[in-house]
C-alpha cells in the first residue's frame, strides 16, 4: 500500500480489528437487510457477523461470470453471497485495510471451500486492482469511513470496465453534520462523522465520471425520495455506471 494512512484510517482500523476478534455484529442489526433465502446458504456465524447498513447484493443484480469488487469486505459476507451468484467462472475480490478482517474472511472462505473469492489488503483510496477489470463495485457501509471519498470514487471508476456499474449501501446525511461530530474519531468509526451530504455524494460520483447516478434513502429505492428534514443521517442505496 503506497498511501500513508491518516489518523482516521488508524482509528477505523483499530475499531474494526476489535470487531474481527469478536463474534458479534458491529451494529447489532442482525441481517434484516437481506432476504432469508439469500442467507440460508451460509453458516449462522458468518451470517450473524454483519457490519453493513444495507443489501448491495440484491441491488447489484449480479450475473454469472462477472468480476465483482467489494470495498471494505470485512468478514466476507457479501463476497460469499456474490460468489454464489457469479458462479465458478466469476470472480469476487474483497479489499480491506484491516489484517484481522482479512484473516477472518480467508479462514471462512477456506472452511466453506469457496475458490472464486480472493481477499486483498489495501485502502479503498488506492485499490490493489488493475484498470478496467471489474464489472461491478459493491460496498456496504464503508465508503463513509474514508477521509477522501472523491479519491475512492475516482478509484472505483478506474477499475471498472466501460459499462461497469456501482451498487453500494452507505450512510449519507441530509445537510452538514456539526463540526464537533465531524472531528470525533469514535463517530468516524461508527459510520457517522464521515458521512457525506446526499448531494455531495451524487456530485462526487458524477465528477469522477459516472452516469445514471442515484443516491436514495434505502426505503426509497425505486421510488421518489422522501427525505425527512428532521433526521440527519440515513442508510442509502447508491448506483451509477461507467460509460
Amino acid at each position: 500500500m503506497k498511501q500513508t494512512h491518516s489518523p482516521i484510517h488508524e482509528a477505523v482500523r483499530q475499531r474494526y480489528a476489535s470487531h474481527a476478534r469478536s463474534t458479534s455484529s458491529c451494529c447489532d442489526s442482525g441481517n434484516t437487510f437481506y432476504p432469508e433465502e439469500l442467507l440460508k446458504v451460509l453458516p449462522t456465524d458468518i451470517v450473524q457477523f454483519s457490519l453493513g447498513c444495507g443489501n448491495p447484493i440484491t441491488l447489484a443484480a449480479l450475473k454469472p461470470d462477472e468480476t465483482v469488487l467489494d470495498l471494505g469486505s470485512g468478514g466476507g459476507l457479501d463476497c460469499f453471497l456474490a460468489a454464489r451468484q457469479v458462479g465458478e467462472k466469476g470472480l469476487v475480490i474483497g479489499i480491506d485495510m484491516t489484517p484481522e478482517m482479512l484473516e477472518r474472511a480467508r479462514l471462512s472462505a477456506s472452511r466453506l471451500g469457496i475458490t472464486n473469492v480472493e481477499f486483498r489488503l489495501g485502502y479503498q483510496e488506492e485499490l490493489p486492482v488493475e484498470d478496467n477489470t471489474v464489472d461491478v463495485v459493491i460496498s456496504n457501509c464503508v465508503i463513509n469511513l474514508s477521509p477522501d471519498k472523491l479519491k475512492v470514487f475516482d478509484e472505483m471508476y478506474r477499475v471498472l470496465k466501460p459499462g461497469g456499474r456501482v451498487a453500494v449501501s452507505d450512510i449519507v446525511t441530509n445537510g452538514p453534520l456539526p463540526e464537533s461530530i465531524q472531528k470525533d474519531m469514535e463517530a468516524w468509526g461508527a459510520c457517522v462523522a464521515g458521512a457525506l451530504d446526499v448531494s455531495e455524494y451524487s456530485n462526487g460520483l458524477r465528477q469522477a465520471g459516472f452516469s445514471e447516478v442515484t443516491v436514495l434513502r434505502k426505503d426509497d429505492f425505486g421510488h421518489e425520495p422522501t427525505w425527512d428534514p428532521a433526521s440527519m443521517v440515513f442508510s442509502a442505496t447508491v448506483t451509477g455506471r461507467k460509460t
